[in-house]
């Protein structure tokens, strides 16, 4: 131990001794015959104890003096500070031991210290929508965690989905004997699907346009037993509205909806919008069969795009297809699906991996996001997590122009991820002899990145504190500012 942390260690525990004696500095000061400056001075490390004046603070403390000096070495940390050593807040604040030891020394500051910075770890965890999560069981009749702040309808349906493993074996079977009822091949096609809506559920279907100024392309109307589409939709797109007004109707004659989820969800809404994901799902399940798709997905190796040829559906019909391949016996690779737009809006999303959606916001560095680079190829790349885990990525920019102009039509990116070990069973796959090269450095979103050298950083994190210095510039403006950032010798001053 060199001579200023020795000067330290003996200035913070006669500190301690005094604070827990209960007696004002200036009495000890009057008591040992020095100013309450100078004992001020020497509790804070910052002048040397003389031996006689250190004896007789012991005495006048009741300490033994060899079980004092035995204990200057142990350096000591309040226990609630010290599991605080390794957050990326304090990390970022560069807070050492010896600072440590110098807020142990005064009982009541670490205490507040510690409380306050529990307090923001728990708002902070409200904010990333970070609960522990529920047993399948508790998910089922109570889908959402409790206590957050910004937990609205769709996250309640993603939980909800999730805990389904997005895969409802009754939708399943109806699709299957509906197909089989009318004797459809593998392509269906509208007409076909309009049939099974007029015959089986007397339905008449009309085309008709909107009034003007209305986007309307599909009205189901149960009182008048009609479906109006608007007659600018082409074939694929058409198929699907189709499909997913024959899904509804298949919900509510099985009140399936009422069944899962019933009264027990935390917003009004959530019902109605679990209702559509399922009328969705439905369609998808009727466009793209169990059996056969899941056979084709073996066979053409995850190929997005070839499979959305062989069965005459869009590549966003079939990458949804995809994440619902959970039939425990014939069980597909679990892939995560996000939808976003070229302003990095994201409108769509399914964790089948694991992986954590912001509920605002994500990564610039994803693959969703960098496939409007390249809009007419397929985006692919390893993506790694801070917490370690590493993904397969890839994405495809769809456009539909209106018009004749993209400006005025729709621009997505449907990207589809899974395990990086999973890569190898995917004609996308990229070969790796070193992953840790390879994968492009992520995160969640901006404002919950633990990473201190993003250069795309587009906010700064809730998980460091905001501090810069106009004389030192990171690539990113947003990038913390840390102990590692600065010159070993300037460390070593330290």
């Amino acid at each position: 131990m060199n001579e200023n942390v020795l000067n330290a260690n003996v200035g913070h525990r006669l500190r301690a001794l005094r604070l827990s004696k209960n007696v004002k500095q200036a009495d000890a000061a009057k008591e040992l015959g020095v100013s309450p400056a100078y004992l001020n001075l020497i509790e804070k490390g910052k002048r040397v104890t003389p031996f006689p004046l250190l004896w007789k603070a012991l005495r006048f403390f009741e300490v033994d003096p060899e079980t004092f000096m035995s204990q200057l070495g142990e350096g000591r940390v309040d226990q609630a500070l010290a599991a605080l050593l390794d957050e990326p807040l304090l990390k970022s604040l560069d807070l050492d031991q010896d600072a440590l030891h110098s807020l142990s020394a005064e009982p009541k500051l670490a205490g507040t210290v510690a409380a306050l910075f529990n307090l923001y770890k728990n708002t902070r965890s409200q904010l990333e929508n970070v609960m522990a999560q529920l047993s399948s069981e508790q998910r089922a009749h109570a889908p959402g965690p409790e206590g957050r702040l910004d937990y609205s309808p769709f996250d309640e349906v993603s939980d909800f989905l999730q805990a389904q493993t997005n895969y409802f074996p009754e939708l399943e079977e109806e699709a299957e004997a509906l197909r089989k009822d009318f004797g459809v091949e593998r392509i269906i096609h509208s007409g076909q699907l309009t049939r099974m809506l007029e015959e089986r559920f007397q339905f008449k279907v009309r085309f008709e346009d909107s009034p003007a100024g209305s986007s309307v392309v599909r009205r189901l109307d149960q009182e008048g037993r009609t479906l109006t589409l608007s007659p600018s939709l082409t074939e694929q797109p058409l198929k699907f509205q189709v499909a997913a007004s024959l899904g509804l109707l298949v919900l509510d004659r099985t009140r399936l909806v009422d069944r899962m989820v019933g009264a027990r969800t935390k917003h009004a809404e959530t019902p109605t919008l679990i209702k559509v994901n399922l009328s969705n799902y439905f369609a998808g399940a009727l466009m793209l069969p169990y059996g056969d798709f899941f056979k084709e997905v073996q066979r053409t190796r995850y190929d997005v795009e070839l499979l959305s040829s062989i069965f005459g559906v869009t590549y966003e019909t079939t990458a949804h297809r995809v994440c619902n391949l959970a039939d425990p016996k014939r069980r597909g690779l679990p892939f995560h699906f996000i939808r976003a737009d070229i302003a990095g809006n994201v409108s769509k999303r399914y964790s089948g991996t694991g992986i954590k959606f912001a509920s605002v916001g994500s990564c610039g560095k994803w693959a969703v996001h960098l496939a409007f680079l390249n809009p007419s190829q397929l985006t692919r790349q390893y993506s790694a997590m801070p917490d370690g885990t590493t993904y397969f990525c890839f994405a495809k920019v769809q456009l539909q122009p209106h018009e004749g102009s993209i400006v005025r039509g729709t621009a997505y990116s449907i990207g589809l991820g899974t395990h990086a070990e999973n890569a190898k069973h995917l004609a996308y796959g990229l070969p790796t002899t070193d992953l840790k090269r390879d994968a492009v450095p992520t995160g969640i979103s901006c404002r919950f990145c633990e990473r201190t050298d993003c250069n795309q950083r587009a906010a700064a994190s809730y998980r460091f504190a905001f501090s810069f210095d106009e004389y030192t510039k990171k690539d990113c403006f947003f990038s913390p500012l840390v102990s590692g950032d600065q010159p070993e010798k300037e460390r070593k001053k330290k």
